[in-house]
């Protein structure tokens, strides 16, 4: 017997009658591990509005511009990113993308102008990022797992929740104690501490240790590396854009986009300030968000893997559309009980979208649906990115956040409805054996 056959032999998944926890789960808790590392950077921009325009002078509109290039770039970017796991491997991409992200926000310390925000947070951390996304989580859900993919795909995701959960409160607190500064370098040394265990603990295919994903079967082998990365996202994407549901899936996700990363994550901390709310107070209130983001998250991965996640997504986006319209109405000086229950209620559906959305992206472009997913993801970032932009343009316009927040509850009404006309893939019809 081979070695790699009796891996195989000791190791086998639950399914199959094996004893042992399969190595999928380590592979995917430190998954986890890496993507709450590389949280840091997705909750300083939120932090260092109000600081930069102190500091330097300059508008809420130019902070907000780079903040919208992050996020765009981290979009765009995840497809490309996707398709270079398939070629490089996944433990060399991540690799690399965290060591840009922690030259891009160390360079900031040094920054003086306002194309130099542009180019070290906007160019250098969005397209780390970008390689960092969810594509990420979906391309080792694929691999690793037949079975569990929406509730891995939900604690994957709830990842992200949980770094800015450990990560807010520390960086508001450097921030208003010590100065930007100081959080900044804090983000690039996170990203640098995940780095040796990705690229000791992580492995790229389950047939590097001689395994059957989690679920399977049949023995899976690896497949060869593909050539042409950027091509093949390209190809995918030219693909996928001849079908409605690629659409209605991006714009479903750009809404989804536009009303977390781009508002809330970039836009709460401010828009509470302006009310007299302290900014560790606020940040404490995002933080508290990703405590329920996890519970949601996880609980929505359950919910895919037993509902339709169309219905799933036209519930989740038809709520936080509600809660949107209600939040101008309770921001104030301090913290009452009806801004918890916003909290509360806001938290458990911030990417609950997330699991419902890959699980349609599998059923309906298979074998393609990370890269699809990866450009479906670059809607969401853009959707972030505009609503970015044009939040810090309206309160530099009109005063106050509240247009931005009606907006975009009315955006997410739109949402709902996209997502309950998603046409179903029909099932293959099994071949019937004829005499």
């Amino acid at each position: 017997m081979t070695q790699t056959t009796e891996a195989a032999a000791v190791e086998e998944t639950p399914s199959s009658g094996g004893s042992r926890i399969h190595r999928a789960w380590f592979v995917a808790a430190v998954t986890f591990v890496t993507i709450i590392g590389a949280a840091a950077f997705r909750s300083l921009p939120g932090l260092l509005i109000d600081p930069l325009h102190q500091d330097f002078g300059w508008s809420r509109g130019t902070i907000g511009a780079a903040v919208s290039v992050n996020l765009a770039l981290y979009g765009l970017t995840a497809p490309f990113a996707a398709a270079l796991m398939d070629r490089f491997g996944i433990r060399r991409v991540v690799a690399v993308a965290l060591t840009v992200i922690a030259v891009g926000s160390g360079l900031t310390v040094w920054m003086t102008a306002a194309w130099q925000l542009m180019l070290y947070w906007g160019l250098l951390v969005g397209l780390g990022s970008g390689s960092m996304a969810l594509a990420f989580a979906a391309t080792v859900t694929n691999r690793w797992f037949t079975e569990r993919r929406g509730l891995v795909t939900g604690i994957l995701t709830a990842a992200s929740a949980s770094g800015q959960l450990i990560f807010l409160p520390v960086l508001s607190w450097m921030v208003e104690k010590h100065d930007w500064r100081p959080a900044a370098i804090t983000v690039a040394l996170a990203a640098l501490a995940v780095v040796p265990f990705v690229w000791l603990l992580l492995r790229d295919h389950p047939a590097d240790v001689g395994l059957k994903p989690y679920g399977a079967v049949d023995f899976v082998p690896k497949p060869a590396p593909v050539q042409g990365a950027a091509r093949r996202a390209v190809t995918v994407l030219f693909k996928a854009a001849r079908t409605g549901p690629f659409w209605l899936l991006a714009g479903t996700f750009a809404i989804c986009g536009a009303s977390t990363n781009g508002l809330v994550q970039t836009h709460f901390v401010p828009a509470a300030h302006d009310h007299g709310m302290p900014v560790t107070a606020a940040a404490s209130l995002l933080a508290v968000i990703g405590v329920f983001d996890v519970v949601g998250t996880v609980a929505s991965g359950w919910f895919t893997d037993r509902f339709e996640p169309r219905r799933l997504l036209a519930v989740y986006y038809a709520l936080r559309g509600v809660s949107l319209l209600f939040l101008p109405m309770l921001l104030a000086p301090s913290v009452h009980p009806p801004m918890l229950f916003f909290i509360v209620f806001y938290g458990l559906d911030w990417v609950a979208t997330v699991p419902p959305t890959v699980a349609l992206c599998r059923e309906q472009y298979g074998d393609d649906s990370a890269i699809v997913f990866g450009w479906v993801l670059a809607s969401h970032q853009v959707g972030a990115a505009l609503i970015a932009f044009l939040g810090g343009v309206a309160r530099d316009v009109f005063g106050t956040y509240d247009m931005v927040w009606y907006a975009s509850g009315a955006l997410c009404a739109a949402a709902a409805l996209m997502a309950l006309v998603i046409r179903r893939r029909p099932a293959p019809v099994p071949l019937v054996a004829t005499a």
